[in-house]
């Protein structure tokens, strides 16, 4: 599997898995990366099976089922050997707290958990809860969610009885990929620089 490493190699270590639609080099992904980057961080980024595959053949492939998922990301863990934030985007955070949720104890070098919107649940399904495990993750957990995303709005995420110690920052009028609508007055390239700098301060304090 290939990984693509941005940032100081000296640098704390923020593994970052990318969500169910778009890869490793998304916009979004890039953005992320390299703030994190230009901030001393170092970044690795890769792409789950499914998604290679669609780059190399054009193919429109769904993500693999969470076990095979797991799988892969727990392949990139054991390439990497130094203390770590793991997470991701959307599909790619869930992924990293199942990973934790049922691995914490063999995964040594990871100190924390880093998510940026979170798929609380599926869009439209606000019953089907995707926040079972959450409690049982022990290492520290950030949360980077835009207040009127669709699958998890902070009115809905409010409610859900989460652990305390989840740290939060909510943006305003964001939606799943932190966008706000012009109206609004605020500006997405704001709302991504904020989340990094959050994410940068979590990932020094953490590790």
């Amino acid at each position: 599997m290939k990984l693509i490493f941005d940032g100081p190699k000296d640098g704390p270590l923020f593994v970052f898995s990318h969500g169910a639609g778009a890869p490793l080099d998304s916009d979004f992904m890039q953005q992320v990366a390299q703030g994190l980057a230009k901030r001393g961080i170092q970044v690795v980024r890769f792409n789950y099976h499914y998604m290679q595959q669609r780059i190399e053949t054009g193919s429109r492939r769904p993500p693999e089922r969470a076990p095979k998922l797991l799988e892969q990301f727990t392949q990139v863990l054991s390439l990497l050997d130094k203390p770590m934030i793991i997470g991701g985007k959307s599909m790619g955070g869930r992924m990293a707290s199942l990973l934790l949720a049922e691995q914490e104890s063999e995964l040594i070098n990871v100190k924390g958990l880093a998510c940026l919107g979170y798929p609380f649940h599926p869009q439209g399904k606000p019953e089907k809860l995707r926040t079972e495990h959450l409690p049982d993750i022990a290492v520290p957990i950030l949360m980077l969610q835009g207040d009127r995303d669709a699958l998890g709005n902070k009115q809905e995420v409010q409610s859900y009885n989460l652990p305390d110690s989840i740290q939060w920052l909510w943006l305003p009028d964001g939606d799943h990929d932190l966008k706000p609508r012009i109206k609004s007055g605020y500006r997405h390239q704001d709302h991504i620089e904020s989340a990094i700098e959050r994410l940068a301060t979590f990932i020094f304090d953490t590790i």
